[in-house]
């Protein structure tokens, strides 16, 4: 066995250029392990000789003991292979003398050795391909370039992009009343000379529902009491002076319209089955005045109930009502990329209340504002979508610059 020279070896500076990351994540992991194996390897220096597992000793070894500087490949500061070299050989001159710390580091050293060099080759291999293409990225669509669309984006949730659908009966069985308390409510309110919508309209409110929401002798108490209270005269003070609160007789007078206008056999049998019914009706008043093309659209039976009944309550509350666009007539588009709801028979364009014209009458307290809060008004099921004019009184409601002649419902 060769024995290994024990004089003073000289230090040899060397300069580590740039590491790869990966190379110095594996310096930390090195040191932390030679350090350990240094000082256990110290004591065991004696029995065991200076070689390695394999009975091999390394070149780099040897040329560290003779104070030469090992071959260094020849290559530029960014050669891979030159980093990964001078690597190892800083590695090794950091362990000093111990040669017990040199054979413990040895498997450690070659696991390094490998995986700095699989790291190298693969950063060879991607300099050596050639740039892919980046693909062309499309500038940002900026939000603030363009307005948003009310009929689109309305603050209140009530923007609607309509699609071709039937809309359900808006008075399903559980809506509809009984035949029995229909019977009576109708006899109570003609016995009492009251009207039997405004009785409905006063237990509809008070959250009575379902198809009999009061008993013969409550609605024969109702229908005296309403009497007493001058409700054949002026329906809303009466109903103000039965519950003391402005805002319910509000409610309840509304609802009394809608009621007259829906009639006690639609609320019966339903909407949807009376729709043929409430159509003549509509045709046949001469307090409504609808455009030529509109009359053929409600005869055809392409006009939806909802609508149908909706121009019925407000010629109930303001005694007239002119409808100047219905199907016919209206282009297919209300808005770029948003399909009207008139195509579908499911909006109305309503240009004159009592005998009052929508356009020049928009301001506060006119006739325009009092139609919106009266169509705010109906019951849940003929609640509509949209109700577009130049005010915005909340809700579905929203101002729209071109409606300054007449108001838009839309279902």
């Amino acid at each position: 066995m060769r024995r290994r020279d024990r004089s003073p070896r000289p230090l040899v500076r060397k300069t580590v250029g740039r590491l790869l990351p990966m190379s110095l994540a594996f310096v930390a992991l090195f040191f932390a392990g030679a350090s350990f194996s240094a000082r256990a390897g110290s004591e065991a220096g004696a029995l065991t000789g200076s070689t390695d597992e394999t009975g091999e000793v390394s070149a780099v070894e040897t040329a560290t003991e003779q104070g030469t500087v090992p071959y260094e490949p020849q290559g530029s500061e960014q050669d891979p292979a030159l980093r990964v070299h001078r690597l190892l050989r800083a590695y090794r001159s950091r362990l000093g003398a111990s040669g017990a710390a040199r054979r413990a580091s040895a498997p450690v050293l070659r696991g390094m050795q490998h995986r700095v060099n699989e790291a190298a080759a693969r950063e060879m291999k991607k300099r050596s391909e050639p740039p892919r293409p980046q693909p062309l990225l499309k500038p940002p669509r900026s939000r603030a370039s363009r307005a948003l669309d009310p009929e689109a984006h309305a603050p209140s949730g009530a923007a609607t992009i309509w699609l071709h659908r039937s809309l359900p009966d808006p008075t399903p069985p559980a809506k509809r009343l009984s035949l029995d308390f229909a019977v009576q409510l109708a006899l109570e309110a003609r016995s009492a000379q009251v009207s039997w919508s405004l009785m409905l309209a006063v237990l509809r409110v008070e959250g009575q529902t379902g198809p009999a929401p009061a008993s013969s002798g409550e609605l024969r108490a109702l229908a005296r009491r309403l009497a007493e209270l001058g409700a054949g005269l002026n329906a809303t003070d009466a109903v103000g002076a039965l519950t003391g609160s402005a805002s319910f007789a509000e409610k309840a007078v509304a609802l009394a319209h809608y009621n007259r206008a829906a009639g006690l056999y639609s609320l019966v049998t339903g909407l949807e089955r009376a729709k043929p019914r409430l159509a003549r009706l509509v045709l046949d008043d001469p307090r409504i005045d609808i455009y030529a093309g509109g009359r053929d659209d409600i005869s055809s039976g392409l006009i939806d109930v909802r609508v149908i009944v909706l121009i019925r309550y407000l010629t109930d509350v303001f005694g007239q009502a002119s409808v100047s666009s219905l199907l016919s007539g209206h282009r297919l588009y209300a808005r770029p990329g948003i399909v009207s709801a008139h195509v579908y028979g499911l909006a109305i364009d309503i240009s004159a209340l009592g005998e009052t014209s929508i356009a020049g009458h928009q301001q506060p307290g006119g006739i325009t504002e009092r139609a919106v809060q009266s169509i705010l008004l109906l019951p849940a099921e003929l609640q509509p979508q949209q109700v577009i004019s130049l005010l915005g009184l909340g809700g579905p409601s929203f101002p729209l610059s071109d409606h300054a002649d007449h108001i838009h419902v839309g279902y």
